[in-house]
């Protein structure tokens, strides 16, 4: 898994995670160690990075 996205906060993290589960995107998350930054980090498998930016960057996103 590669660091792919991270949210700034709790609806952001809401909000990518039904993305990538909706487009069928397995991912994990990691907690934050950094002060100041959202919450997890968002790690999908490294082949999945290209459906998983596309799936983002729709409208509907």
């Amino acid at each position: 898994m590669t660091r792919f996205y991270d949210p700034s906060d709790q609806a952001d993290l809401d909000r990518v995670e039904k993305i990538l589960r909706n487009g069928g995107i397995e991912y994990s998350l990691l907690a934050e160690t950094e002060p100041g930054i959202g919450p997890y980090q968002i790690n999908v498998a490294e082949e999945d990075i290209p459906h998983a930016e596309k799936l983002l960057s729709q409208p509907f996103a």
